[in-house]
Formats: structure tokens, C-alpha cells, sequence
């Protein structure tokens, strides 16, 4: 009985990311049309499609469950998507944009990751296929990796600064301030 309350939520969490990927697919050619820095264009267009898989990987989940994939409102995806509507909408492009975009889609890259590390341990708990681990695993990775990919463009490289530091120095008055108060 406990692990039918368990199984339960995996599967109310798993149709919430369901719907939360789908959101994600929706919103993201929007964010790759506002940035200007080709790198940043690069990653959100890689994550773009990895994102339309990840939505494949959870049909698949339920396809291995005998289930029909269902979807329950992400209300947290929801949030997230018109917070990033608020931080691009009143910006021109600009560093200062692609920071936005960056800042806004790591806020749900964290919110994948925190999702999908508990999906992978329900599942192991339950002792549910190997394959649905691996496909939750997978998924994991990837949003892992999209999270450092936009950390290093916003910090840069050995090479080159990143998109926090033109942000900064792209005209603003707070810099100004800083040097005067040095």
C-alpha cells in the first residue's frame, strides 16, 4: 500500500513534468530569437531539441508503464515561463538581455533538475524498470549540462569574458558608480 502511495506521485510528478517540458518546448524558440550572443543562440537551440526529446522520453516512460502519458499543469513551469516573459519583455538586446535570458533559464534548468533527481529516485525505490532509470537519468544529465553550458557563458572563459561581464561594462551607471567609489 505505501508503495502504491509512492507510485502514485511518480506518476502525478512525472505527467507535471510532462506538461512542464511540453511549456518549455513552447517557450524556448522565444528566448533563442531574443539573444544576440551566438553561443547563448547555440545552447538554447541544443537544449531546444533536447527538450523535444526529453518530452519523447517521458511518452516512453509510460509506454513501458502500459500507461496513456497524461499531463497535469505545471503550475511551477507556469511561473517560471512568465517570470521569464518579465525579465526579457522591457530589454532591449544586449548583454544585459542575454544575462536575462541566462538568469531565466537556469531558474528552470534547476527546477528540471530538482524534478528529475526525485522522478529517478522514486523509480529506484520502486524498483520500476531499469530502463525508465536510464531514460530519467539521461534527462538529468542533460539538464546538468545545459546549466553549466549557460554558467560558463555567462562567466566566460579563459578566453573570453562571458555575458555577466560585458553586462556590466555594457554602459551602466552602476559601474560608473563602482569606480567612483573606488
Amino acid at each position: 500500500m505505501e508503495n502504491q502511495s509512492l507510485f502514485e506521485l511518480f506518476i502525478d510528478e512525472l505527467a507535471d513534468m510532462y506538461n512542464s517540458e511540453k511549456q518549455i518546448v513552447k517557450g524556448l524558440p522565444k528566448l533563442i530569437k531574443l539573444a544576440s550572443q551566438p553561443e547563448l543562440k547555440e545552447a538554447l537551440t541544443k537544449h531546444w531539441n533536447e527538450t523535444e526529446n526529453q518530452v519523447r522520453r517521458i511518452e516512453k516512460i509510460y509506454h513501458i508503464l502500459n500507461m496513456k502519458p497524461r499531463e497535469i499543469t505545471c503550475e511551477a513551469m507556469e511561473g517560471l515561463m512568465k517570470e521569464c516573459e518579465e525579465l526579457t519583455e522591457k530589454r532591449d538586446r544586449s548583454p544585459t538581455l542575454d544575462a536575462a535570458i541566462i538568469c531565466a533559464a537556469q531558474k528552470v534548468e534547476h527546477y528540471e533538475i530538482a524534478s528529475y533527481g526525485t522522478l529517478r529516485s522514486f523509480a529506484k525505490h520502486l524498483d520500476l524498470d531499469s530502463e525508465i532509470i536510464d531514460q530519467l537519468q539521461d534527462t538529468l544529465d542533460e539538464e546538468g549540462a545545459a546549466d553549466k553550458k549557460l554558467t560558463k557563458i555567462a562567466d566566460g572563459s579563459f578566453f573570453s569574458s562571458g555575458i555577466n561581464t560585458e553586462a556590466a561594462g555594457a554602459g551602466s551607471s552602476h559601474s560608473a558608480h563602482k569606480k567612483a567609489k573606488r
